[in-house]
């Protein structure tokens, strides 16, 4: 199952050919494609699904949307660890 998650914008730039950013998704840190929400600054709230931000949502919303989702324990089904770099190499 393929859920949009909220996350904090952490830092957002261009590159000229896209728009990212790094989120945090309650302590878990990913790289995020912007595009699709070019008003979402530093310090936004938006919600991601596969990679990219689909829509900004207020701090509230966030926060109801990642209790909820925890509350049915989906988030580490959403939010796997990252893979460790050396890892994929073997």
């Amino acid at each position: 199952m393929c859920l949009a998650i909220p996350g904090k914008v952490l830092s957002a730039e261009d590159l000229g050919f896209a728009r990212t950013g790094r989120v945090d998704f309650g302590g878990t840190v990913r790289q995020v494609r912007l595009d699709f929400v070019p008003e979402a600054a530093v310090g936004d709230y938006v919600l991601v699904h596969v990679g990219f931000a689909i829509s900004k949502i207020d701090e509230e919303e966030a926060r109801r949307t990642y209790e909820a989702l925890a509350e049915i324990g989906v988030l580490q089904e959403e939010l796997p660890p990252e893979e460790d770099p050396a890892d994929a190499a073997r």
